[in-house]
């Protein structure tokens, strides 16, 4: 009777997700170093990505984790590691000795170093932090927002709303 609920349920699930979902997002990556990773940079993970060294891959939606974690799509949920690079979109948390992102960033990034080419809105945390334009605050030592700032550079706390 369990195995049963079990083949049902799966069975259910199965048709209710779409296809495409689990053809294309890989649910975990297991990155020594890039090329070294279970599967290609371009492919997207749905779920865990771990980088022992450093990890590259198109999307990353759930937990990145890892000393060099690096993104050419659009980041969703939690990337902690010691150098960050996301070239799509990012929303969540982000935290790392030094985030590095492009396009729109919603959510916290948090570290030594935050440097946004985009447009950043929520908060930036750290020591320098850099913002091409902002909807939110900074907090940090040297605080930069390029365009539209309430100041174009100021320490301590600086803001765009």
């Amino acid at each position: 009777m369990k195995n049963f609920i079990v083949i049902l349920g799966t069975l259910f699930l199965m048709f209710i997700i779409p296809k495409e979902t689990f053809s294309q997002d890989k649910p975990v990556q297991l990155a020594l170093f890039n090329p070294v990773q279970i599967f290609p940079e371009n492919k997207s993970i749905t779920g865990l990505r771990i980088s022992i060294l450093y990890g590259k891959n198109r999307n990353v939606s759930g937990l990145d984790w890892g000393l060099v974690n690096s993104t050419t799509g659009k980041q969703v949920g939690l990337q902690y590691g010691f150098v960050n690079f996301v070239d799509g979109g990012f929303l969540g948390l982000e935290a790392g000795f030094v985030n590095v992102t492009d396009s729109q960033f919603e959510g916290l990034q948090w570290g030594f170093v935050n440097y946004h080419k985009g447009k950043v809105s929520g908060l930036q945390l750290g020591f320098v932090n850099y913002a091409g334009s902002m909807k939110g605050i900074q907090i940090g030592l040297i605080n930069i927002i390029d365009k539209g700032g309430m100041f174009p550079f100021f320490p301590i706390v600086n803001w765009s709303f």
